[in-house]
């Protein structure tokens, strides 16, 4: 099943180095497998990572959501599970923005560039 992990840069860059997100992080499913349900719990986790830059004070707030294909909710999620990177294009982008995508070879160019 495809879930949606709300993440900062900064987390993202910690969890890339590790190679795997750890139990904690929250994860976010889709209702069901249709386009609309996926999308929404996209912009859940979008919504959710928003929340986290304001509760950590991190750095440049940008939403960060991993997407990644796990068995079970409440394990690790290792990096050859990892999906996609969706993350605002700019610092405090609007919440009604769209996320660009990245493919997870991307990852340290994407942390380069913030």
């Amino acid at each position: 099943m495809r879930a949606y992990l709300p993440l900062t840069l900064e987390q993202l860059a910690e969890f890339e180095a590790a190679g795997v997100v750890p139990a904690s992080v929250d994860k976010i499913l889709a209702e069901d497998e249709s386009e609309e349900a996926e999308y929404a719990a996209l912009m859940t986790a979008a919504d959710a990572s928003a929340r986290l830059q304001s509760e950590m004070r991190a750095g440049s707030g940008r939403r960060v959501v991993l997407a990644a294909d796990v068995d079970e909710l409440a394990g690790a999620v290792p990096k050859k599970r990892w999906a996609a990177v969706l993350v605002d294009t700019e610092d405090d982008a609007d919440p009604d923005d769209d996320l660009a995508w990245y493919a997870i070879q991307e990852i340290s160019e994407l942390l380069a560039g913030r």
